[in-house]
């Protein structure tokens, strides 16, 4: 047991990391993007030892997500709020979003299937391309996002498990789970946020 704990310390690092993240956007806090340019970083060695090179590649799309989205959740919000607001995904955005999953999707499927020992890459660019999907609709502080996370959290658990990074896969289980709670705590921040905003009396 200690060997094996020695041998997988930033699997394991990278998981305590990982919750960290989960709890600080579970309370939708702005350093959750701190936290999550560290996960990354740790990941890429994990990913890149266990042959899942979208996974690798998207971590480090992670990273300069991460930057963007303290960027935004800090100079986006308007002068009378105090933080960027949770909101729905505007309508409009579904349909370019469903064309960058799918083209995502084919051309990462393509390069990990032609150009990589992959032994996965379909479901590792699924797993990619709609993680693209869905950090663009965390930065931007939308809803639904949550959804996308739970498809992702679930095929990378089997992922994971498939490819013997148990604790990745234990805790993407646990973050398919939260994921859900997640929604329905951002349904209820959005709507109390919602509801302040509109018995606070304006500023003369």
């Amino acid at each position: 047991m200690k060997e094996y704990l020695l041998n997988n310390w930033l699997e394991i690092l990278g998981t305590i990391t990982g919750i960290i993240y989960l709890y600080q956007e579970l309370k939708a806090s702005i350093w959750m993007w701190v936290t999550g340019i560290i996960m990354p970083a740790i990941s890429l060695f994990v990913y890149y030892e266990a042959g899942l090179y979208a996974d690798f590649g998207i971590n480090i799309y992670y990273l300069i997500a991460a930057i963007y989205g303290f960027c935004v959740w800090q100079f986006a919000k308007r002068e009378d709020e105090t933080e960027l607001p949770i909101t729905h995904t505007p309508t409009q955005r579904y349909l370019p979003l469903t064309f960058t999953f799918i083209f995502c999707f084919i051309a990462i499927g393509f390069i990990l299937q032609t150009y990589t020992d992959s032994t996965v890459p379909w479901w590792d660019s699924f797993t990619t391309a709609l993680s693209i999907v869905g950090m663009w609709m965390l930065a931007r502080k939308w809803l639904e996002q949550w959804w996308a996370w739970v498809v992702v959290d679930a095929v990378s658990a089997g992922l994971y498990l498939y490819k013997g990074i148990y604790f990745y896969a234990a805790l993407y289980a646990l973050y398919t789970f939260i994921a859900i709670y997640g929604y329905f705590k951002w349904k209820r921040l959005m709507t109390l946020s919602s509801s302040q905003q509109e018995t606070t009396p304006p500023i003369p």
